[in-house]
């Protein structure tokens, strides 16, 4: 039988929450359970730091990193994660003590990690926060009101080969270009594990609005059904629209042959939503096979961008294996050519009569 038992505020404010959280009532939670075997993905969970891991901060729900301590309390949602270069863990929780998987606050059982990683850090779940009633408090339950986006909302799609691949920087870029330019741009994450830095870095670009799936009401999009990864998708940019966006530019994180990722651009009506897509490569090989797993799923790449245009050499040699145009990272935030980009997609505006006055910014040739 579930034991219920009281919390107080006191308690709670001394806790650490995590980024994952951010949209939570704290003052919704009166109660512990300790029925952690029926915890799901997006579950609270107050535990106490037993071990110091991997995961030696912890991003907060305030937009700052905290350093951990042993015996710190922290509030993280219960949740998967998929992450080749870190942490490939399942939502599923130990009393005795669970791993910490992600710094934006994710709690589970690590089942891979990458070879230089260390240990997780370890957390000790107290129990599940939970309402007056005795309901388990679920980030589903904070999520933004589901809406289908109106018409008129053009959407760039960046996807990658992997992580760390370039995928967050060409959003950002392409964001902060689009917003020079004169357009009202929404800049999203609609898949990946809860967590500030990509949040963060598209708010810095100036957009006017910033979302991803934990505003949809998801701690991770791993191992989440498909309909309710798009039904985030479709969230998100209705809110962009309403306010009063022309262009969403949208990441899917990890690559293109993960799960989640790839189920979504199979699906017809998805990747038809997307006025076009911009693939992020660390070299002119991933580049080359990305463009091919693209070209499979009926996408043809708009451009090429990532780490692999930080080379002149490796650019060409992209453009050569591809043939599709590899554009900078300084290109994509010069408000004329990401108009170009736009107008090439689109044609919304004018591309050679873009919104402002702008400056002369090089795409690789």
């Amino acid at each position: 039988m579930t034991a219920l038992t009281p919390i107080t505020p006191e308690v709670l404010a001394r806790a650490k929450w995590a980024f994952s959280t951010r949209r939570v009532r704290r003052k919704d939670a009166v109660r512990l359970s300790d029925n952690l075997s029926e915890a799901t993905s997006g579950d609270l969970v107050l535990g106490r730091v037993e071990r110091i891991g991997s995961h030696k901060k912890i991003q907060l729900a305030e937009g700052r990193a905290s350093e951990l301590y042993v015996g710190d309390l922290v509030v993280l949602a219960c949740g998967d994660r998929y992450a080749p270069d870190q942490f490939e863990g399942l939502a599923e929780l130990d009393p005795e003590g669970s791993d910490m998987l992600a710094g934006g606050g994710v709690l589970g059982r690590m089942r891979h990690r990458h070879a230089r990683m260390s240990a997780p850090t370890r957390v000790v779940p107290l129990g599940l926060l939970t309402h007056g009633s005795g309901k388990v408090i679920n980030l589903a339950s904070y999520a933004l009101h589901k809406a289908e986006r109106p018409k008129g909302l053009t959407v760039i799609g960046v996807v990658g080969a992997s992580m760390n691949s370039g995928k967050t920087t060409a959003v950002a870029r392409l964001a902060h270009g689009l917003s020079r330019a004169g357009y009202e741009v929404a800049a999203i994450k609609a898949t990946g594990t809860g967590a500030f830095g990509d949040f963060n870095a598209f708010v810095d670009t100036g957009a006017s609005y910033v979302a991803d799936f934990t505003d949809a009401g998801m701690v991770s999009t791993y191992r989440q059904p498909l309909a309710r990864i798009e039904a985030g998708l479709e969230t998100l940019l209705a809110h962009a629209a309403r306010h009063g966006c022309e262009v969403a530019v949208v990441e899917l994180a990890d690559g293109v042959f993960q799960k989640e990722t790839a189920d979504l651009l199979k699906q017809p009506h998805v990747r038809d939503s997307f006025a076009g897509v911009v693939f992020a490569a660390p070299d002119a090989l991933a580049a080359a096979g990305g463009c091919a797993a693209l070209r499979g799923m009926g996408i043809e790449p708009a451009a090429v961008t990532g780490m692999v245009s930080c080379s002149p050499l490796g650019a060409a040699e992209a453009e050569t294996a591809t043939g599709v145009s590899v554009v900078t990272r300084d290109a994509l935030a010069d408000p004329a050519q990401a108009n170009a980009l736009l107008g090439k997609l689109a044609g919304t505006r004018d591309a050679a009569q873009p919104a402002v006055a702008v400056s002369e910014v090089g795409v690789a040739a």
